[in-house]
């Protein structure tokens, strides 16, 4: 799996946060670097979203899966990243393309190793 370095958003990591993992795999390989590129367009959002604690982004790009491992605030911060429109567009191309799975977690005391063990896990049950 490739992993993108941890990138820090502009929310305290302190507290209780909001631990979010999606894992979409392509029906097609050819479609892999548009979705690629549309990932990383949407990554250059992340210092100025509210709430957004920092995020990797994933890929295993010959088993047609790429995804995100995102901390969040509050749920309520990630609704606000969910409905960018930039997001929104993303999903309409792609959502027809593949399938996706995700999953959300709480997290009282945020340590990124533990976070992206279990991440892993979760993205390990699909493999």
């Amino acid at each position: 799996m490739l992993r993108t370095s941890w990138v820090a958003g502009p929310a305290e990591a302190a507290g209780p946060v909001l631990v979010s993992v999606t894992d979409y795999t392509s029906n097609r390989l050819w479609d892999m670097p548009g979705i690629y590129r549309a990932g990383r367009r949407l990554a250059r959002h992340w210092p100025s979203l509210d709430g957004a604690v920092g995020h990797w982004l994933w890929a295993e790009p010959l088993q047609r899966r790429s995804g995100s491992v995102s901390v969040w605030r509050s749920k309520q911060a990630l609704r606000g990243f969910v409905g960018l429109p930039e997001h929104v567009r993303i999903m309409r191309t792609y959502r027809d393309r593949g399938s996706i799975r995700s999953t959300t977690w709480t997290v009282e005391d945020p340590d990124l190793r533990t976070v992206w063990a279990q991440a892993s896990e979760f993205l390990r049950q699909a493999a």
